[in-house]
């Protein structure tokens, strides 16, 4: 007689040996589990690259902010301007010629020197996030510099007609002193400088460095000696009059460039640097605005960059970045800061610089517009008066406007009618004569059509054809006769007819004075 163990055993063996039964629920589940296999093995590497790509992300992050220089922030004036005393955001940016960290050995001197601010421009970003205009400050400016700190804690008295740049070596550091220069700005504007940004020689190259260099244009050759001009000879040629591609050493000696172009004056160099920022805003626009092309260009900004407290991170800086992106190129101008020579030095001319301030503070474009985000009503027209021809649609049709007169600030006028009717302005400046007694709207060929629209909105104007394909209006002094003033909110007409767009000819209005 077997046992219970005995006839188990066989069983149990017959069962292993059987083959599994091939029924259609259990042929459903191997396929199952045969499909969820491979699935499974995608999604493990999806994760494993997300999980990789965000640890890179955060570590480039972390690493950023490693290299992000803070100034105090106790270093501000306790009697700033409102917050919110401009609809827009202000940026101070700052170029330092700081001899730290290896700056000597790209812009020369001693490494034991202190900061100096070589450039500074204000940049106003408007609300409405589609328009901005950057304002150089001369260096050389006769400004008051208010009450400024110290390093040992104590605060400077004010200092009445010294010059810009010297705020920014107040305490004699190293590194300069950036809280002192945005006080100096908030007293010479009346603007509360949202942030202040100071870039050194090596963050500038290496920029350059990162987008593959910038075009700029020369107006003549320059040579050593230009550069340097204690040098007792010429010296070699740095750069070939013309158009040209610079990055690192040479774009630092290119911004830096005040002899042997122009009057050798600062104001002269403002020109230029301003035509170099603009072909590297229209570089960066080129090569796509995202974190992905703006992370290396971070890395090697925040390398030589001090920020104010608002700007300490790295999420912060490419936030702000990122807000830019809606920035048009043509919608950016620079513009100097209205000036007037006093011996050997500029003094702010008045009152120009107050206009321009107060057309900041209300958001005024230099073309009149109302850049606040605000749906604009025929109240708040931005031109200076109700335009003529109020049925006059301009859609599709671009207008270049010239001033044939000597009286400032008709172009900039005429634009913002214009463009109050649709038209798009290419541009303004001063026309080759300014003895145009009537208003000419010039026209190329297939555009008489369309010159008649845009007389319409200068009565008496007439008709010109030119060649080539254009349409200008050349404003005369019987427009000058009729056109009222501008408001106290527009951007002053000797500012807005020299101002340069980000997208002009790297060629165009290079310098100041004689040969430029």
């Amino acid at each position: 007689m077997t046992t219970t163990s005995e006839q188990a055993t066989p069983s149990r063996r017959r069962r292993r040996a059987e083959p599994p039964r091939r029924g259609r629920a259990s042929g459903s589940r191997g396929a199952q589990r045969r499909t969820r296999r491979p699935l499974r093995t995608a999604l493990l590497i999806v994760l494993a690259v997300a999980v990789l790509g965000t640890a890179g992300l955060g570590w480039l992050y972390l690493k950023l902010n490693g290299d992000i220089d803070v100034f105090d922030g106790d270093g501000l004036s306790k009697n700033r301007p409102e917050a919110g005393s401009s609809k827009g955001t202000n940026v101070l940016v700052i170029g330092s010629d700081a001899r730290t960290g290896g700056n000597n050995a790209l812009g020369g001197g001693s490494k034991d020197d202190i900061g100096r601010s070589d450039t500074a421009f204000l940049l106003h970003v408007y609300a409405d996030h589609e328009h901005a205009i950057a304002v150089s400050i001369p260096r050389d400016m006769l400004v008051t510099i208010p009450s400024c700190k110290l390093p040992d804690g104590t605060w400077t008295e004010p200092q009445s007609d010294t010059m810009f740049n010297a705020a920014f070596s107040v305490g004699q550091t190293e590194k300069g002193n950036p809280a002192c220069t945005q006080n100096t700005v908030e007293e010479l504007t009346g603007l509360r400088v949202d942030h202040t940004v100071v870039v050194d020689f090596k963050g500038f190259a290496s920029l350059t460095d990162v987008v593959g260099g910038v075009k700029v244009c020369l107006p003549g050759d320059v040579y050593e000696k230009d550069l340097s001009p204690h040098r007792t000879t010429r010296g070699s040629l740095l750069f070939k009059k013309g158009e040209q591609n610079v990055s690192g050493q040479r774009a630092l000696d290119y911004v830096r460039l005040r002899h042997g172009i122009g009057d050798g004056s600062d104001i002269g160099r403002i020109k230029r640097q301003q035509a170099f920022v603009s072909s590297l805003l229209k570089k960066i626009k080129s090569d796509g605005f995202t974190p992905t092309k703006l992370l290396p260009l971070a890395d090697a900004a925040t390398k030589s960059m001090t920020v104010d407290p608002g700007l300490g991170s790295a999420q912060k800086l490419i936030s702000f970045a990122m807000s830019l992106k809606d920035v048009d190129l043509h919608n950016t101008k620079f513009v100097t800061l209205p000036w007037r020579y006093q011996g050997s030095r500029v003094a702010l001319r008045e009152p120009d610089a107050s206009d321009l301030w107060a057309a900041l503070k209300a958001d005024r474009t230099v073309d009149g517009h109302d850049a606040s985000g605000k749906k604009r009503t025929g109240a708040a027209s931005a031109s200076a008066s109700p335009s003529p021809g109020e049925n006059v649609s301009g859609d599709g049709i671009d207008v270049a406007v010239y001033n044939g007169t000597t009286t400032g600030g008709l172009a900039s006028t005429a634009a913002a009618t214009l463009t109050d009717h649709g038209f798009t302005v290419t541009g303004t400046a001063n026309a080759s004569s300014q003895e145009h007694a009537a208003t000419v709207v010039q026209y190329g060929a297939g555009r008489q059509s369309q010159a008649e629209t845009v007389a319409k909105l200068f009565p008496g104007a007439r008709l010109e054809s030119i060649g080539g394909s254009g349409i200008n209006v050349v404003v005369g002094a019987s427009y000058a006769d009729k056109s009222p003033s501008a408001t106290s909110t527009a951007v002053p007409g000797s500012v807005a007819d020299d101002a340069r767009s980000a997208d002009d000819d790297p060629c165009s209005d290079l310098s100041y004075g004689a040969g430029g």
